[in-house]
């Protein structure tokens, strides 16, 4: 018997890395504030909400750094970030595939389909929950539930990671496993089969 009946992951900082150091330098190089602006609440919520677009968060942006040309420059970069897949964490997931449903629970915008297209990963998953689509967010109940629904199993018998404490503590309050990831040893951990 497996130990769950479904796998539920986070995609960006688990499935999908971005270049941290890339993000760093646009900061340096333009003396802006663009995580901080970029991810503030007031901004990105709306969008991962799906009731914004990413370019209209990319204009937000700009906006709340001054709306100038140095401005606009620097999120043009920023939204250029590079961002690859984790081939350790796909590895993982095909793996535990072989067992049981994979899927995929994201924060994410409108892009969502088109990055995942990017990255190779558009059949990869079993299904994808895009807080964009379902208009909830991690860490709140519901989206977990959603995702337990596509995969057909019930929540406590359901494994979810994601490198977010809060969003592993959402899922563990509906009586799902929870892994924190942080290294892909994390998520290896889990799976055993």
């Amino acid at each position: 018997m497996t130990p769950f009946d479904a796998v539920l992951c986070d995609l960006d900082g688990v499935l999908r890395q971005f270049d941290h150091a890339v993000q760093a330098d646009i900061e340096a190089r333009y003396g802006l504030p663009l995580m901080r602006t970029a991810f503030d609440p007031a901004l990105i919520k709306p969008a991962v909400l799906g009731e914004t677009t990413e370019r209209e968060w990319a204009d937000a942006i700009a906006v709340a750094l001054g709306d100038d040309e140095r401005a606009r420059q620097a999120v043009a970069e920023f939204m250029e970030v590079p961002f690859w897949v984790d081939e350790e964490v796909r590895a993982l997931l095909a793996k535990a595939q072989e067992h049981v449903p994979v899927v995929l629970v994201t924060n994410a915008m409108d892009t969502v389909e088109e990055h995942l297209d990017r990255l190779g990963l558009t059949y990869f998953a079993d299904a994808l929950v895009s807080s964009a689509r379902v208009g909830v967010v991690k860490p709140d109940r519901r989206i977990y539930e959603i995702a337990a629904e596509l995969a057909g199993a019930a929540p406590e018998r359901c494994l979810f990671v994601d490198d977010r404490l809060e969003n592993v503590e959402g899922a563990r309050s509906l009586g799902m496993t929870g892994v924190h990831f942080r290294t892909p040893a994390d998520l290896a951990t889990a799976l055993t089969w």
